[in-house]
C-alpha cells in the first residue's frame, strides 16, 4: 500500500499542472446574451412590419383560392388595414392592445352596453375574433374581461352551442364576438350576425401542437377562407375594415403549415 507520505507524492504528481484540483475539470464558459445565437434562441420572433404581414396573408389568400389579385386590388390593400399584434404573446393584454388601435372612441364601441336605434344595430359586433376551436376562443377572451363587463362577449361555436340559442344572444347589443369559421358564416348567412359595425377582425395564427393554425389547419382553413372571401374581402378592399394577425410570424412557413414527406 506504501506510507502515507508516498501515497501524498503521488496524487500531487497527478494533479501537477491541474491547478482546480483533483477530479475538477475546467468548464467552458456559458454563452451570454452578447452571442449572436443566443439573442436568437431567446428572441425567436421576427419582427414583421404591417407592410409585410399584409403580403404574407394576400399570398395565402391567393393559393389558398386559387386566384390573382389584380394591380388595382393590391394597390387598394395598404398597411393601414393591418393592426399589428405579431409579436404579442401575452392573451391578458389582448384587450388593451385592441382598445388602444380604437384610439378615444374605445368605450362607446367596446364597452357600452346600451342598443340605441337607428346607430347601433343588434348582432352587429365592433371586433370579431377568429380561431380554430371552441377552446382556443374562450382562451382569448381573456384578454377582453376589462372591456365585457357591462356587455359581455358572445362565443360564435358549435360545441356545446345551438345555433338557436346564438340566435338569441345576437338580438341584443354586441361588441365583441369570438368564435369558429364556420359558424361564424353560418350566422352570418342566416342574417343573426350583422356586420355594419365591424371595423376590425382578428385572426390567430398561434400553431397549435402540430404547427397548424387558422389559415393552415386542413378544413378549418378551408372554412376560414370562404368566411373571408365572401364577407371580408371587399370590406378590406373598401377600408372599412382591419384586420390583426395575432400570434408569431417567424416566416412565411407559418403559413405554408407542414411539408409532405417524398413518400406520403
Amino acid at each position: 500500500m506504501g506510507s502515507r507520505k508516498e501515497r501524498n507524492n503521488s496524487v500531487k504528481k497527478k494533479n501537477k499542472g491541474n491547478p482546480l484540483g483533483p477530479k475538477t475539470t475546467k468548464l467552458k464558459p456559458h454563452a451570454t446574451t452578447n452571442n449572436k445565437n443566443t439573442q436568437i434562441e431567446a428572441q425567436p420572433i421576427e419582427k414583421l412590419q404591417p407592410s409585410a404581414q399584409l403580403n404574407l396573408f394576400l399570398d395565402k389568400f391567393q393559393s389558398a383560392n386559387h386566384l390573382k389579385l389584380s394591380s388595382l386590388e393590391l394597390d387598394s390593400l395598404t398597411d393601414k388595414c393591418i393592426v399589428d399584434m405579431s409579436t404579442d404573446q401575452d392573451v391578458e393584454s389582448l384587450g388593451k392592445r385592441v382598445k388602444a388601435a380604437f384610439g378615444p372612441s374605445w368605450k362607446e364601441e367596446l364597452c357600452d352596453k346600451r342598443l340605441l336605434e337607428g346607430k347601433v344595430d343588434p348582432g352587429s359586433p365592433a371586433v370579431l375574433i377568429i380561431s380554430t376551436s371552441a377552446l382556443r376562443s374562450i382562451e382569448l377572451l381573456r384578454g377582453f374581461r376589462s372591456l365585457t363587463k357591462e356587455c359581455h362577449a358572445v362565443k360564435l361555436f358549435s360545441k356545446h352551442m345551438k345555433v338557436d340559442e346564438q340566435v338569441s344572444l345576437l338580438k341584443d347589443r354586441v361588441n365583441i364576438a369570438s368564435g369558429t369559421p364556420n359558424r361564424i358564416k353560418k350566422l352570418i348567412d342566416i342574417e343573426a350576425l350583422g356586420l355594419s359595425r365591424l371595423s376590425m377582425i382578428v385572426l390567430d395564427v398561434h400553431p397549435d401542437v402540430k404547427g397548424y393554425s387558422l389559415l393552415t389547419l386542413p378544413q378549418v382553413s378551408d372554412e376560414f377562407w370562404d368566411l373571408y372571401k365572401t364577407y371580408f374581402h371587399q370590406r378590406l378592399l373598401q377600408e372599412s375594415l382591419r384586420l390583426s394577425l395575432y400570434g408569431p410570424l417567424k416566416s412565411d412557413n407559418e403559413f405554408k403549415g407542414k411539408k409532405k414527406r417524398p413518400n406520403e
